[in-house]
């Protein structure tokens, strides 16, 4: 399905990065994996990648620094030649009631989930113009488009990607580049493993499907926003969250 396909993963060595990364490699892409650092898990998931035959690399950024991000393309685009899809997935939460938040959790948060992922669509853009070819998919979330107590930085900086989204498919779109967003629901991964086991009972008895999800259930959509099957969807929000938000 993504034969002869080259992909950007940002935050893709856990959780639903990982996921993707899994997904795309299994459908034939080579992965590029933009992480900020060489961990133990990075190193595990450079390894399974490469054990489904893609040419995976792994490249060490923090995407809040536009200059690391910058240097960090150019090294990725010399090494592929081109860049095929984009996955904007990096992200970071510092939970509290508004009061007491500090500075330093708002700034954290708006700058590795919406400047990053402005930074880093930024970096391949002209790429993407120059091949007059490209395919950006956003991993936002549900708390973006209904907000939630006791996140609203995280809920304003997935809300600003999806206004991101909006406007790259409109200035874009001519030139053959697509931009969609997936806002998912609660699904299991590190951050929620962090509830405890009552709290994430009651998350799931509250959702319509009564079940909390998996990354695979997001990896999966972004597989067909991916591919020709979705050549004409852009601009969009797709949720992938059990029904949290009817």
């Amino acid at each position: 399905m993504l034969s002869d396909k080259n992909a950007v993963i940002t935050g893709g060595t856990r959780g639903i990065g990982k996921a993707i990364a899994l997904k795309f490699a299994e459908n034939g892409a080579d992965v590029a994996i933009m992480a900020t650092s060489e961990s133990d898990a990075a190193r595990q998931t450079l390894a399974q990648l490469k054990s489904l035959g893609s040419d995976a690399r792994l490249y060490v950024c923090d995407v809040r620094n536009p200059e690391e991000v910058s240097r960090m393309s150019e090294m990725i685009l010399a090494d592929y030649g081109r860049i095929d899809i984009l996955v904007n997935n990096a992200g970071i939460t510092r939970d509290n009631i508004l009061p007491a938040l500090k500075d330093s959790d708002i700034d954290d948060v708006i700058d590795v989930n919406l400047k990053g992922c402005m930074y880093v669509t930024r970096a391949f853009i002209r790429s993407f113009v120059k091949h007059r070819c490209g395919n950006i998919i956003n991993i936002s979330s549900v708390v973006g488009l209904m907000g939630n107590k006791g996140q609203a930085n995280y809920a304003a900086s997935k809300a600003g990607i999806i206004g991101f989204t909006k406007t790259v498919a409109r200035e874009y779109g001519k030139r053959n580049i697509r931009c969609n967003a997936i806002a998912p629901g609660y699904i299991a991964t590190e951050m929620t493993a962090a509830l405890d086991e009552e709290m994430t009972r009651a998350i799931a008895e509250s959702l319509p499907l009564g079940v909390l999800g998996e990354p695979e259930d997001v990896a999966e959509l972004v597989l067909f926003l991916a591919g020709n099957a979705s050549r004409y969807i852009t601009g969009e929000v797709i949720k992938v969250d059990g029904g949290m938000y009817v």
